[in-house]
């Protein structure tokens, strides 16, 4: 199922993709969803964010290709670092490049959704706290980022967590193909057969280290194909069984 978040006659409702329509609910995605009177197109409402993180847990340097890219060594741990809530974006909104960065760089990644409280997860039962997964870009000022690490900075600039288009709840993220398109030219090409950590070691890892609530995001890590954003770009991430996310810079 596809659960989206869209704003309606000056509402915040969730819906579901069904048929091309989106079919109105009740309730949240995390406490109990019901079935909500009516059905709309697309272009009769605004698409949101798909969720309000109270937190977003990135992963750094989780394709190999990736950390060959920048000349770094595989990481025998994940490498963790979270981008502020304030950072969200959804569908179809700007990116705006900040005035203290020259360059900032695309990073399409999958998403992981928490469902419900998670600590101290086994591996086998991480999916029972996935809600779903749903497609993210972690921008980054590339010339902000040091290479020993502290990314937060250049990580966490307003509009850096692009978020969408929707989260879905019925999918295998063991296999599917991760792509990136600037201005429809494809810049990123992989699969998360080739993360390093998978999302349920993911889930193990981080909920031992803090609790996971609901509605949290994992961010997985990006492949190699990284690369700069100039005004007026359009950016794509397109996942295999969740779609595409679109945004333009300023």
């Amino acid at each position: 199922m596809k659960l989206l978040r869209l704003l309606y006659e000056g509402k915040e409702r969730y819906g579901k993709m069904e048929g091309g329509e989106v079919h109105l609910l009740r309730g949240n995605p995390f406490a109990k969803l019901k079935e909500g009177e009516g059905r709309l197109g697309l272009s009769q409402a605004r698409l949101l964010a798909p969720v309000l993180p109270g937190k977003a847990l990135c992963i750094g340097l989780n394709y190999r290709d990736h950390a060959k890219e920048f000349d770094l060594p595989i990481p025998t741990s994940p490498v963790v670092f979270i981008k502020p809530p304030s950072a969200l974006l959804a569908p179809g909104a700007e990116i705006i490049r900040p005035t203290q960065s020259r360059r900032v760089d695309f990073e399409a990644e999958l998403v992981v959704v928490i469902g419900r409280r998670a600590k101290d997860v086994p591996a086998k039962k991480a999916f029972d706290y996935i809600l779903g997964y749903t497609c993210g870009n972690d921008v980054t000022a590339r010339d902000l980022q040091p290479k020993d690490g502290q990314w937060t900075v250049a990580k966490s600039f307003d509009t850096f967590m692009p978020l969408g288009p929707w989260i879905e709840t019925e999918l295998d993220p063991s296999n599917l193909a991760v792509s990136a398109y600037l201005n429809g030219e494809k810049k990123q090409s992989s699969n998360t057969v080739n993360l390093i950590f998978g999302v349920p070691e993911l889930v193990e890892f981080l909920s031992s280290v803090m609790t996971l609530e609901p509605g949290d995001l994992i961010m997985t890590g990006t492949p190699s194909g990284v690369g700069p954003m100039n005004s007026g770009d359009e950016i794509a991430v397109e996942i295999q069984g969740i779609g595409r996310l679109v945004n333009k810079v300023r």
